[in-house]
């Protein structure tokens, strides 16, 4: 799993390529655990684009980010997921209660008020 990270005021996109699995998933939320409690981090983009593969425990990352960010007011945002991945993440119930977006302008523009 590669990631590519960028932070803009209290935003990190964080941009996944590979597979998000028991083997990826705690580098994973390292990355974004660290910035929540380094920078203030408040909202997070995921990007999944070039995600190949999503297990269990990937899917766990995203609830637990998810669920550490609703208490500080903040957001998670998904984004670009491939229509085989949403599958994975439309079975266990993360669109009901997660934002998906069609590219990262839109994830953007939303937290804008646009």
């Amino acid at each position: 799993m590669n990631l590519e990270k960028k932070i803009e005021r209290l935003t990190l996109l964080l941009r996944l390529d590979g597979e998000l699995d028991m083997h990826t998933a705690s580098m994973v939320r390292q990355a974004i655990d660290i910035e929540i409690e380094k920078r203030g981090i408040r909202t997070v983009i995921l990007n999944f684009q070039d995600v190949r593969f999503v297990d269990s425990s990937g899917l766990g990352v995203i609830l637990g980010r998810y669920k550490k960010l609703l208490p500080l007011g903040g957001k998670l945002k998904i984004t670009n997921v491939p229509p085989h991945i949403y599958k994975i993440m439309e079975l266990s119930g993360l669109p009901k209660i997660i934002s998906f977006y069609l590219d990262e302008a839109h994830a953007y523009e939303e937290g804008r008020g646009a």
